[in-house]
């Protein structure tokens, strides 16, 4: 509460310069925790038939089946853009803004073809790149995987692609080699435990993307006839197995991961390391000398934000069940706290898919665009295959004011889906509206937290480390 009451000057995270806000973010904290109560109270007095019953599919009318030869197609293209992104990265130049596996892959892949599949449905399930070499192995497996393992795999592999987008550098080369040894992983993964386990546990882009493609209003049936049909966006939340405690965590470190991300670079966090933690612990093991200790302050300190990335998820897993707790406590205790923090996680998702859009969806707007020319130039050689090769180099910069109003109203409406699709979730479990209302005033609170700390992240100037 004390960092939310501190009025004054902000930078906007995602841009970098300073932007002071139009009004102290004190006021933009309290507006936004009044909406979300407003919309809680109005939820609890009017959401009382969900939109889809559960388990109902409700769209045989509207199913269109996907030509094979699109489907073959579109694989095809997939397994390019991966050739093409290693050769790049391994024969192109070193600039990162000049060669094409870059962009491709951090701003195209990672950030339009999810924000896609958030509306478009879980095409990487039938399109994967890996999915599709994966084809030429014997699909049975050697072994047989563990069900007690859950989603580890995945979950250890998104923490190494974390590390790699946040300390890796902005390397080419080291992309393509990323590229060339995850490539390797899964294959190895298939032939070991078998295609459908790998790339239903260890595969961590088909567990995120799958995870995003629950709230598309547009949905994908499985193989081996895949088929198109429309449904409610976000309904498909309400019927998301999470099943395992270790995809909860997953979900959970798509939430503190971006916001770690916002944080690690903000000017408070940088000079906490470098300044207050230094004078109150560290000068002890380093000496006074500032000087004679920044080589071991600097070594120390890739450590010490690895550990906090990796701390993240298990803070806000205590926190969520921290809230679930309360809220069992509110059911008298009749139902155990793992089931229902399980079947609450779902809710989660449309909070981490809105931090995900406002920290890089600019990305996008200033370097994405420019795909179109690095496609003519790829291995940043002065080429023109295709004549766009000084299309859109112009550097945009985006309105600064235009930016945080957008972060601020998508951070608030995908807190309000949060707590609608919460209380659909207690409604189906609880089957009393009652119940179902005050069971969700603990997540209504975290919901809150959530918002406030979102905002708070958002509006902090970054600072690059010494």
């Amino acid at each position: 509460m004390a960092a939310v009451l501190l009025p004054g000057a902000a930078a906007a995270h995602s841009f970098g310069v300073i932007y002071t806000l139009p009004v102290p973010f004190w006021l933009y904290a309290w507006a936004s925790a009044a909406a979300l109560i407003v919309s809680f109270i109005v939820v609890g007095l009017f959401a009382t038939q969900p939109l889809t019953a559960p388990g109902s599919t409700a769209q045989s009318a509207t199913l269109h089946p996907l030509p094979t030869p699109l489907l073959w197609l579109l694989r095809a293209a997939s397994v390019g853009a991966l050739l093409l992104c290693i050769v790049t990265g391994l024969l192109g130049t070193e600039n990162p803004y000049g060669n094409f596996n870059m962009t491709f892959f951090w701003v195209v892949f990672v950030l339009g073809f999810a924000y896609l599949t958030a509306l478009l449905g879980d095409w990487y399930a039938h399109i994967s790149p890996f999915k599709t070499l994966a084809l030429l192995l014997p699909q049975g497996g050697w072994l047989r995987y563990r069900s007690a393992l859950g989603y580890t795999p995945a979950l250890l592999l998104y923490a190494g692609f974390l590390w790699l987008e946040l300390f890796g550098g902005p390397s080419p080369r080291l992309l393509s080699q990323a590229l060339l040894g995850y490539t390797g992983i899964t294959l190895v993964g298939v032939l070991l435990f078998g295609a459908r386990d790998w790339f239903r546990y260890g595969e961590f882009f088909a567990v995120f993307l799958r995870l995003i493609a629950a709230m598309a209003p547009l949905a994908l049936t499985d193989e081996p006839k895949p088929r198109l049909y429309w449904r409610w966006p976000f309904s498909g939340l309400r019927t998301a197995q999470t099943g395992h405690w270790t995809l909860l965590l997953f979900v959970l470190f798509m939430l503190s991961s971006t916001a770690f991300d916002g944080l690690h670079e903000a000017q408070r966090w940088v000079e906490f390391y470098w300044v207050t933690l230094y004078r109150a612990l560290l000068s002890d093991w380093f000496g006074s000398n500032p000087i004679a200790a920044f080589p071991h302050m600097r070594a120390l300190y890739q450590h010490w934000q690895l550990g906090w990335l990796l701390l993240s998820p298990w803070l806000y897993f205590a926190f969520y069940l921290a809230g679930i707790a309360a809220m069992r406590l509110l059911l008298r205790g009749r139902h155990r706290l793992m089931p229902l923090a399980l079947a609450f996680a779902p809710s989660l998702l449309p909070i981490a898919l809105v931090y995900h859009v406002t920290h890089y969806y600019t990305l996008i707007q200033t370097q994405g665009i420019k795909i179109i020319a690095l496609a003519s130039d790829p291995l940043g050689r002065s080429w023109d295959l295709f004549g766009t090769a000084t299309w859109f180099r112009r550097l945009i910069v985006p309105d600064t004011g235009m930016v945080w109003h957008v972060q601020v109203a998508l951070i608030l409406f995908g807190h309000i889906v949060s707590v609608y699709i919460a209380h659909l979730i207690a409604l189906d479990l609880l089957r009393s509206r009652r119940a179902a209302t005050f069971s969700q005033l603990p997540m209504l609170v975290l919901m809150v937290a959530f918002t406030v700390a979102g905002l708070w992240i958002l509006s902090q100037p970054i600072k690059a480390s010494p």
